[in-house]
């Protein structure tokens, strides 16, 4: 059983899903890799049924506005007319009347789009979910991989550092001990005559004891 059907399907039950490509955070993961050809496909088809939808909606208010108007159109009209209705304003009812037919026929088309074009979206909106869980999930693993890998090179360096830092204070005490007796003899000219690069300040008799105790140990 692959992990989209032990572990993503389940994981969605109940949960709701809001419209992925009009959501600025799905957008956003998109900026940190990229969308595979599934995804793209599906964010394709998701955009166009929302599109059709738009319309369809649009469509229905505008249509809905129109009987409305036709209709209060025919009222008016029976109540200033009553029996004594003009060839011309008989028209116009009749008029309207095949224009209120019209727009129910037309409603009627569109019921079953009402209908079955929001249950495509989810439908759509549901497989680009399981598509973005899945890429997430490489990408993670693919993370985890790197971060493991970056922190084994992290506590290597961390013991290499270590020892550098022994292996500086091993010389810096060699060219203090080295410098200690040549400014005996020197003086302050020392730091000339050898080119000291580092201040170095030379070993007191404290220091000298110290050092030769350590080295016993």
């Amino acid at each position: 059983m692959s992990r989209k059907e032990e572990v993503f399907i389940p994981a969605l039950e109940n949960k709701k899903i809001p419209l992925l490509t009009l959501d600025n955070t799905w957008h956003r993961l998109f900026t940190q890799t990229d969308p595979s050809d599934e995804i793209l496909a599906l964010e394709e088809e998701l955009n166009d049924l929302l599109k059709k939808q738009g319309k369809l909606n649009t469509d229905i208010k505008d249509i809905r506005a129109l009987k409305k108007r036709l209709m209060d159109e025919i009222v008016e009209q029976m109540n200033e007319m009553g029996s004594n209705m003009s060839k011309k304003a008989e028209k116009k009812l009749n008029d309207n009347k095949r224009l209120i037919e019209e727009c129910n026929e037309k409603l009627q088309e569109y019921g079953d789009d009402v209908y079955d074009i929001p249950k495509k979206i989810n439908e759509v909106n549901y497989k680009l979910m399981l598509a973005t869980m899945e890429i997430c999930y490489e990408q993670i693993q693919e993370n985890n991989d790197e971060i493991e890998s970056i922190s084994k090179w992290v506590d290597e360096m961390r013991v290499e550092l270590k020892k550098k830092v022994v292996q500086k204070q091993q010389k810096l005490k060699k060219n203090q001990n080295f410098y200690t007796y040549m400014h005996n003899i020197f003086g302050a000219e020392v730091i000339n005559i050898f080119d000291m690069k580092y201040n170095v300040e030379p070993l007191t008799n404290q220091d000298t004891v110290k050092d030769n105790k350590e080295k016993s140990e």
